[in-house]
């Protein structure tokens, strides 16, 4: 099966923003599995021409709109956004929570892992490591165990003490 590219991967992340949800560039570059290039899905997006894309679903991650204000742009995507039930107070929408992943705020669940979402693999839900007794986290395969935030804060008085 051939990869996709970054560009079909970043139309289907803004595709699967349910109608009269928010997502920001930045999130949709992670969810395409490109994370820190935001930029690149605005490129995208000015080069679309795509009418049925939901290009209005998609702010700056403080919830603005990303077109200068009262512009005809600025206008449409205001008008687009709450005809499907969307907020929009001065250009500016509330944005989801930051750790509450789209998969979550639409199904519920766990979050899946990035591949599988957009790479049509199996889905399964992502493992949190679980804490041990000692206080530590214990790592996947082959990863080294992370430290609780209590032994982490008894490691640094130890070091600066």
């Amino acid at each position: 099966m051939p990869e996709r590219s970054a560009e079909d991967r970043i139309l289907a992340a803004i595709r699967a923003i349910p109608r009269g949800q928010v997502a920001g560039y930045g999130h949709i570059a992670q969810r395409a599995g490109l994370p820190g290039r935001a930029r690149l899905v605005a490129r995208i997006l000015a080069g679309n021409e795509d009418s049925k894309l939901p290009w209005h679903r998609v702010l700056r991650s403080d919830g603005r709109i990303a077109f200068p204000e009262g512009s005809r742009g600025w206008r449409e995507q205001s008008q687009r956004l709450r005809a499907e039930g969307v907020r929009v107070e001065s250009g500016r929408v509330r944005m989801p929570q930051a750790d509450v992943s789209l998969d979550a705020m639409i199904w519920g669940g766990p979050a899946l892992q990035q591949d599988e979402v957009l790479g049509g693999a199996k889905k399964r839900p992502v493992k949190t490591p679980k804490p041990s007794p000692s206080g530590r986290v214990r790592a996947a395969k082959g990863g080294r165990p992370a430290v609780a935030s209590s032994a982490r804060k008894k490691v640094n008085k130890k070091a600066s003490g």
